[in-house]
């Protein structure tokens, strides 16, 4: 089994842990990537997420040998057979403690941005112990894993249960010691490493984990089961284009993405406003506009007029499914496209361009109505010049934003929070009857 990105494994993994949201647990993920992963499980089952924070202790004279764990609120767990055989005196014991304690306390806040952690948080409400799933992005050797299960367990948790997407078998064999319950995907016999298991696995930073935490901790009162993406055949224009369409119970409106020059349905960048869109209670439909062979001719991509009249036809196809209202998101070249088939459809409840080209929509920008979002960088400047023009040209409800700062794959820390942030505010604004659609009350958390 191989995963598309951490998000695909999270949403996979949250199908596999469904049988336990009977059981309101707590989701904490293990920094960094296996935060992202645990979003996308708290999410599904309506559960409050935090990050797990574990150091391990180190044997002073061989510090990859871990005579022990600390995690927060004082919690020691201690090897005693290590300790013994390696002669480890108390002294020493401390002084590694304190250097791992000043870490760990650093990494906290740092994720959490000044929040209570959940597990505390709960255990206010009623003072009951509660089930805990600790997930990561996967297993190599399973310490910090086995570690952080130690840890939780420590903490007071009634039910420790382990949920990674892929591990090797003799990992597996091991933490089944340390945790109630072991959910693992897939356990292939021959492993090198996770990364090989996902085919993106870039490194997740800092802010990435803050911007999790932060998501699933804004409003805990407007949390929705994420939706679980299904993969459909578009057809529009005469031919079959790729697409993954995820639709929230009671979705008030559907956002089409248009994906710009070298990009496609896969992009990272869309996909993480689509999840954004999704939570507000949105549908999305990402899909590629090109087939894999009329993408290698770069002339196709620049093509606005056939990529318009792709989006159309896709337009016309997501309709006689799906009755509620649609927008367009466009990304660079896709952008035009947006606005060239927003400018025959007054039926088009909103566009929202992010570093688009909507000047090469040309003259048909006169005749866009549906109400026009434009987003760019402020360091992108070329583009953002090219914006300014295109918005002169619009004749619709328009506003232009620029997100201090980013370029052009709005890359920064927050910028492409910013983006999703701004997006889901228009989307929700115009296509949906009284702004803000109603959303499905969560449980209070007890730890």
């Amino acid at each position: 089994m191989r995963f598309t990105d951490r998000t695909d494994a999270g949403r996979r993994l949250a199908a596999a842990v469904q049988h336990l949201r009977d059981e309101e647990p707590v989701v904490l993920g293990l920094p960094r990537g296996g935060v992202p992963v645990a979003f996308e499980v708290a999410r599904a089952l309506g559960a409050p997420l935090d990050v797990i924070v574990v150091r391990k202790l180190g044997v002073p004279y061989q510090p990859e040998l871990a005579f022990g764990a600390i995690g927060e609120g004082g919690v020691r767990v201690l090897n005693d057979d290590v300790v013994r055989h390696c002669g480890i005196e108390p002294e020493h014991i401390a002084a590694v403690e304190r250097t791992e304690r000043q870490e760990l306390e650093r990494r906290a806040r740092r994720y959490r941005g000044g929040r209570p952690p959940a597990a505390d948080e709960a255990r206010t409400v009623t003072g009951e112990a509660r089930t805990v799933i600790v997930v990561d992005d996967g297993i190599a050797t399973g310490a910090t894993a086995a570690a952080a299960c130690q840890v939780v367990r420590a903490q007071g948790a009634a039910r420790v249960v382990l949920a990674v997407p892929v591990a090797p078998p003799d990992a597996v064999r091991r933490l089944r010691a340390v945790a109630d319950d072991v959910v693992c995907l897939s356990v292939p016999p021959l492993f090198g490493s996770v990364g090989e298991w996902y085919g993106d696995f870039s490194q997740t930073t800092d802010e990435e984990v803050a911007a999790c935490l932060a998501r699933a901790g804004a409003d805990p009162a407007r949390v929705r089961p994420a939706p679980v993406p299904t993969e459909v055949e578009v057809e529009a224009a005469g031919v079959r284009l790729a697409g993954d369409l995820a639709r929230p119970e009671g979705a008030a409106g559907l956002v089409m993405f248009a994906h710009g020059s070298g990009s496609s349905r896969h992009s990272p960048r869309n996909r993480a406003v689509a999840e954004v869109l999704q939570e507000a209670g949105l549908g999305t439909l990402l899909f590629d506009l090109l087939t894999p062979s009329e993408e290698a001719d770069r002339d196709n991509v620049f093509d606005i007029g056939a990529l318009a009249g792709r989006l159309a036809g896709a337009t016309r196809w997501l309709r006689e499914r799906e009755p509620a209202p649609i927008g367009y998101f466009g990304a660079s070249t896709g952008a035009a496209a947006a606005l060239r088939a927003a400018a025959d459809d007054p039926d088009i409840g909103a566009v929202v361009s992010r570093g688009g080209r909507p000047d090469l929509a040309g003259p048909r920008l006169d005749d866009v109505r549906a109400p026009t979002l434009l987003i760019v960088g402020g360091a992108d400047t070329r583009v953002l010049d090219l914006n300014r023009a295109a918005q002169a040209q619009l004749r619709c409800e328009n506003r232009l934003e620029t997100v201090p700062g980013a370029t052009h794959l709005f890359e920064e820390p927050g910028a492409l929070d910013r983006v999703a942030d701004l997006a889901r505010s228009w989307f929700t604004t115009h296509l949906t009857a009284g702004g803000d659609p109603p959303t499905s009350a969560r449980r209070e958390p007890r730890f």
